[in-house]
């Protein structure tokens, strides 16, 4: 025990956390296929430098996004009606069943990865993206709702911090990683999002509230966080300012260079999507690392530097794609990733 004439640490004193090594390629998410041993050691086979927890929407409600996100909220219910994902008072069939598939994939990555020493990454949809999909017991979307927002942003950040316990549990050697999916975001901020009618618009929401409630999300998951946006538009300066250590979209789809140079010079990791998520010819790797070599060059930043500050992964989930053309997009960028290398 302490004695009162002890010197009082200084919390300054103490070492830093390590800093995130992001591996050469990983992949979105999502895969196609409804057996999650068999998804994980595809994932963790094709690739091993950053391995992700596979989502198999596949399974049906419950495993897609919204609805496998709706399984980690704590002391909220949401039910399957006809209309989507809806809040409930009391947890239904369908959030149960999400439950059960979340379980079931930690069975799976315990049974296939124990062993696994390194960068794993899970996947939430983002506190946007979930109120944007879900509807309040009165039929609107619980985006407009400030206390409705706050409830479940506050019960997802929870959630997925006690997933990212569960799956470092699982995982001792591991550093786990949150992918929040924020497709909704753009739509939030010009107020794209349809009425629950279908019939007008929702309001916009101002950026700085959306980056506000965004980065207390970040701060509470436990976790460093990459935030992914596969929509056109994708805010790389809001999600930096709300606190995110790395930023994905499809490389196809960002047009504003200034914004990703901007995110690169303030240290941001950028996870980018190469090739479609659907099926489709592939390129030659080398080709596809010559296309990002010169993008790198047209950002202006020196050529050695680009293996470091990318990872590579397929535009969107897979599950759309063919079990072949899921493992191949995962295969291309692995390799596309080793012609980044420096020579």
């Amino acid at each position: 025990m302490a004695s009162p004439s002890d010197p009082v640490p200084d919390p300054t004193d103490a070492p830093a956390a390590a800093p995130t090594t992001w591996g050469a390629a990983t992949g979105v998410g999502s895969v196609p296929g409804t057996d999650p041993v068999e998804a994980m050691r595809v994932v963790l086979g094709e690739l091993p430098d950053l391995p992700h927890l596979p989502e198999l929407p596949g399974r049906g409600a419950g495993a897609d996004l919204l609805g496998r996100s709706a399984g980690l909220l704590v002391d909220l219910a949401v039910d399957l009606t006809p209309a989507g994902w809806r809040l409930v008072p009391r947890a239904g069939l369908d959030q149960r069943r999400a439950r059960e598939f979340l379980a079931r994939d930690l069975d799976a990555l315990h049974d296939v990865a124990a062993g696994y020493r390194g960068t794993f990454k899970v996947q939430a949809a983002g506190p946007w993206t979930l109120a944007a999909g879900l509807e309040r017991m009165r039929g609107d979307r619980a985006v407009v709702d400030p206390g409705a927002r706050r409830d479940l942003a506050q019960s997802l950040a929870e959630g997925i911090a006690a997933h990212v316990a569960e799956v470092s549990a699982r995982l001792p050697g591991a550093r786990v990683v949150v992918q929040l999916d924020e497709p909704g975001v753009p739509a939030v901020l010009v107020g794209g999002l349809p009425t629950a009618s279908g019939f007008g618009k929702l309001p916009a929401v101002e950026a700085s509230v959306v980056e506000q409630e965004l980065a207390a999300v970040v701060d509470a998951v436990g976790a460093p966080v990459v935030v992914h946006c596969c929509a056109d538009r994708a805010p790389l300066e809001l999600f930096r300012a709300a606190g995110a250590a790395a930023v994905s979209f499809d490389s196809g789809t960002v047009q504003d260079l200034d914004a990703v140079g901007s995110a690169v010079d303030a240290g941001l990791h950028l996870v980018l999507g190469v090739v479609p998520g659907t099926d489709s010819v592939l390129p030659a790797p080398k080709a596809t690392a010559s296309r990002l070599r010169a993008w790198w060059n047209e950002l202006g930043f020196p050529a050695d530097e680009l293996a470091a500050a990318v990872t590579l992964s397929p535009a969107c989930g897979l599950a759309g794609a063919t079990p072949a053309h899921a493992r191949a997009a995962m295969a291309h960028v692995r390799e596309s990733a080793r012609y980044l290398l420096p020579d």
